[in-house]
Parts: structure tokens; sequence; C-alpha cells
């Protein structure tokens, strides 16, 4: 992490010899350090903290003095587990939770690496830099779902030229946790790597039980944030690995995990909190890592505990508590400096030095990002016209005494296989006498090598056709009842150059655009991505989906990790088997 300050300036300033830029008065400082609550001022020159204490000699004719009289001084909140892409995009992102508290976020790479490859991914990171406050990246491994090719594009070099960026704090989740369990040589070489150069691993083991936890711990993943019950959470410290207790859209755990603190009494130096890339609305309503923060003492944890876990316990995990986390001399001038210690919104937020946010409102600039310059394809190479063969859609089926395997949603993201017979028309499983069922398929939007098509039920009972680049492939996810409006839809996403369409009867009722990646809007304001989700949800919701994350069901539905029965570009996917139970297929007529 670079400073504009030397160690030699922030002498002369603690000294009295040199005015401080900033100096914060008779406030309450939060020493995230001793968890003791001090009555002390701050000097702060160019991005770092000069001195901490009661000598006023660093006040000159040019210092801006900041009366925080009544009120609290904390470090910047730290999120350490974040996910720019949930249809806002690095810039919005950051024009919302930076006013919120958040100076620090570290961010994954996943869905720019793939859409961009090494070098544009390395090209958008510099343009980056520009943005206010620290956004860091956790560098991906390996895709959230195999696909023809993965190993190709995540190779070797390319991966490991991206971990060396300063930028870069570690690598990201393994989300594919069974491929560490199975020492895939890769991943551990990788992963020592990684160590070597004294930077983080995280870790994603959902559903991983006791036992084959300490598999994935001694292959050096360091942190892990899927606990979604307090046992597994102590597990995890146990273990030795940095225990995340989560509050996000999808997951709304806190109250559960948080038992190992307001029952077990556990020693919380090792425990941090993330939102792990919850939707618009989850971050409007409810916060980004200030939300954790309110949360967390409402359930009983301890003030200054709260604090510690998305301040100095995030910085030391992520190695840096040498600069971020704290507020003391030599540390960077990340501050907030809140009215109350029970809504924990900052009414002055600083970040390296400068006054970024006041009352809730942006005050820094935001980067103009060009996302166009960094596309290597255009985001369809197919023909349109490809898409618009309602064949495509339905599901073929030969053998009318063999049931159809369907994908049953048990919640927004687990599924179950079910296998249905269903009556043979024309070559194809006729769902129509069967309320709940729509077909699904998924295309592959690039080169059209590939097409995998299915049976879901509990879906959207009333859809007639949607299609959708917002998955975890990115490719292109069809579903619906009527193959003319599913195949309507895709010729729309394709047109748009990705986002979402749905399709009613003949008519098109909403289309999102999402050009950057296939995931995210470009708009750098939040309430373009916020009002996106929204419409999505609602409309959604009155065509029978039964749950509340949309997008999540979305986006787990074509990856091969989760429980139930999946859609990937191998076929059908019974993810607790490790079986394809049908085929995907070459797109008809296209090849």
């Amino acid at each position: 992490m670079k400073w504009r300050v030397s160690q030699n300036e922030l002498i002369e300033v603690a000294q009295g010899r040199q005015d401080a830029d900033l100096y914060i008065k008779d406030g309450t400082v939060i020493n995230v350090y001793s968890g003791e609550f001090l009555k002390q001022n701050i000097a702060v020159y160019k991005d770092g903290i000069a001195y901490v204490g009661e000598d006023e000699s660093p006040i000159g004719e040019h210092t801006d003095v900041i009366d925080a009289k009544g009120k609290y001084i904390s470090p910047g909140f730290i999120e350490t587990h974040s996910h720019p892409w949930v249809f806002y995009n690095p810039v919005s992102q950051t024009e919302k939770v930076l006013p919120l508290g958040t100076t620090t976020s570290v961010n994954d790479n996943l869905f720019f690496y793939l859409d961009m490859g090494a070098e544009k991914f390395k090209e958008l990171l510099i343009d980056l830099r520009e943005l206010p406050g620290n956004f860091l990246w956790l560098v991906r491994l390996i895709s959230q779902s195999d696909y023809p090719g993965e190993r190709d594009w995540f190779n070797q070099e390319d991966v490991r030229d991206l971990l060396q960026l300063d930028d870069v704090a570690g690598s990201a989740e393994v989300t594919r946790w069974p491929l560490l369990y199975k020492s895939d040589p890769f991943l551990l070489d990788t992963v020592d790597v990684v160590k070597n150069m004294g930077k983080v691993v995280d870790g994603h083991n959902a559903g991983c039980s006791y036992e084959k936890l300490n598999s994935i711990a001694a292959s050096g993943v360091m942190a892990c944030h899927e606990a979604i019950k307090a046992d597994e959470a102590i597990n995890r410290l146990r273990l030795g690995l940095w225990t995340v207790l989560r509050n996000s859209s999808l997951r709304p755990d806190l109250s559960e995990v948080s038992k190992i603190i307001t029952e077990g009494k556990v020693d919380t130096s090792r425990v941090l909190m993330t939102t792990d890339g919850p939707h618009p609305s989850f971050i409007d309503k409810e916060g980004f890592a200030d939300g954790l923060v309110r949360q967390a003492v409402e359930l009983g944890i301890p003030v200054m505990t709260a604090v510690q876990m998305v301040t100095i316990n995030a910085a030391t995990y992520l190695r840096m508590d040498n600069s971020l986390g704290g507020i003391a001399p030599g540390k960077k001038a990340d501050l907030l400096i809140l009215p109350d210690l029970v809504n924990f919104r900052p009414e002055l937020v600083i970040s390296n030095g400068e006054i970024v946010a006041e009352h809730g409102q942006l005050k820094a600039s935001l980067p103009e990002i060009n996302w166009t310059e960094y596309k290597l394809d255009d985001a369809f190479k197919i023909p349109k016209s490809v898409l618009e063969n309602p064949d495509h859609y339905v599901f073929p089926q030969a053998d009318t005494d063999e049931k159809v395997p369907v994908i049953h949603f048990l919640s927004n993201v687990i599924t179950k296989r079910k296998d249905i017979e269903l009556p043979i028309v024309d070559g194809y499983a006729d769902i129509h006498g069967h309320e709940g069922l729509v077909y699904v398929a998924l295309i592959d939007r690039k080169k059209g090598d590939w097409m995998t098509r299915g049976v879901m039920e509990g879906f959207a009972v009333n859809l007639d056709g949607m299609a959708s680049t917002y998955n975890t492939t990115t490719e292109l996810l069809v579903a619906g009842r009527n193959p003319d409006a599913m195949a309507k839809a895709a010729a729309r996403v394709h047109e748009l150059g990705g986002g979402v369409v749905i399709v009613d009867g003949d008519a098109i009722v909403l289309e999102i655009p999402l050009p950057l990646t296939g995931m995210m809007v470009t708009d750098a304001s939040f309430d373009v991505a916020l009002k996106s989700h929204d419409k999505l949800l609602k409309y959604m919701q009155e065509r029978g989906f039964p749950f509340h994350d949309i997008l999540y069901t979305l986006l787990f539905l074509t990856c091969d990790f989760l429980p139930g029965l999946r859609i990937t570009p191998f076929g059908l996917y019974d993810v607790k088997k490790d079986d394809i139970v049908v085929q995907s297929t070459s797109l008809p007529v296209y090849k």
C-alpha cells in the first residue's frame, strides 16, 4: 500500500514543527488496540496519522480543525470479502458504501477476469486506483463452474502474475473446495506461492464437515465465511481458520453464528464479519460493514468487539495492520466520526487523509471509466438468428419409458433431483400438463460450441420466457414455459450485449442491460443497480418466483459446488453424486 507521507514528515507534525492538515479535537477515540474509549485528539498530515493525544501544537495556520465533541472516532471499516459485481460495479459500490464508513474493501475479481483476461484486468485495475478509499483485490485461482478450457484460462503464469500486484491482497475463495480436499496440484502449488508472498488465502467451504475441514486447513486456506451454524463457526475457529461471520442478502446468518461470542465467549481476535456481496436492496436497507457492526451490537456483542472485527482484526488477517485498522501514529488516516454507538452511521468519513463523505453524501470524485476499453471480444459471437429458434429451449426426450431428471428448487440456491414422467411430443418432453415446470437452457454465447437443456420445478410457475447472462458462467441462461417467448428473450439479450429480459407472450415486459461482463450495469450511480434489482425481483415474484434473492438463484443455478442438480456447460450435473446426468450437446442448427 503506497503512502504520500514520509515517516519524517509525521514526526515533524507530531512534535509541532509542521502544521497538521487535519486536527480532530475533543472526540472519544475507539482504541481497537487496547480496547479502550479515550478522550483524545488526532493530528493528520497528508494520508497518515501523525499524533494521538492531548497536545495541540500540531495545529497551525492552515490546519482544518474538526470539532468532535460528544462524538466517537473509529478506524475506517474494512470489508475483507466483497463481490463488486452484483448488478453494481466497483465504482457504484464505492459510491454507496464509502459514505457508510467502509474505507477499505477487498474485492473478488472473478467475472472481470473471466471476461477480460489477465492483461485487460490489469489495465482496469490501474484505472480503478483512482477510486477514493482503499480498493484491493483477491484473485481467483479457478472459476465457480468447470467449463471447457477453464484450466487454460486460469493458467499458472497469468494467475501468478496477478497475485504479485500491489493491489492484490491474496487469492480469492475456492468455491469448489473438494478440489483442495483431493489435493489438486495447481491449487496447492498456487496456494504455496500466495503464502510465500505473505498474502492471504481466502476460503469457501460450504457444507464441509469437521473431518474434511481438517484437510482444507492443511491445504493452506486461511479463512472461511461459510458457517451457517454456531457450531460450524467454532469448528473453523478451533482449526485455526480466520472465522468470518456473515450477514448477507442470501445468508443473513449473523444472529446464529454470533452465538460463538454472545454465548460461547470465544476469543474474538481471529473473528471477522462480512456482507459477502449482498444484492443492492440489502445494502440500501441494511448498510455494508456499518450494518454488520450495528446488528452485532443489537445481538449483544460489545461495541468494542464489534468494531474490532471490521477494523484491526480484518487488517491483521490481511497482514496490513501496520497501516490499516486502527487509530495510532504511523497508520493510514482512515477515520470515521460517529454521532453515536447505536446506528454507526458516520457523519464524516476520512480516507487517506481526505474528507471523502459527509452526512451520508460522497464528497470525493469518482473516476470516469470507459468499460468498453477492457472488452476482449464481442458479448456474443453466435448469430442472433440462432437464438430465435424455439426448438433450442425444449428438452429432448426420445424414450417414453424414461423419466425426466428435473431441477427441483428447495430454496433460493439449493436444489435436488426429482425424476418426473412426462409425455413425449415430437421427440421433446411436454411440460404443459404439469403446473410448476419450466424449461431451462444454458448456451455457450461466445463460440456456440455447446448447450445444456433441462427442466426446472419451483422456479417461477407463470414465467413465459426469461433470458439472462447474470449467472456463474456468464453464458446465456434461458428459462420459461413458452419456447417462443424464451427465444424472444434470448434474442433481445443478444441485442443488448448482455443482461436480463422477461417476455410475456409476445411482449418484452422487462429488460435490464448488463453490458459489463454480462453481470453489471455500467452506471456510476448505485441507484441504477438498486432500481434494476428491485424491478427484476418484483417481476419475477409476480410470475411465481417464491424466494427472496433472485440474483443468487440465477448466479448459483449454473455452478457445480452447491447441493442438487445443476445446469452447467458439461450438462445436467448431480453435485452430490459427482455425476453428469444429461450431457451437453452441440448447439442444433448452428453446428
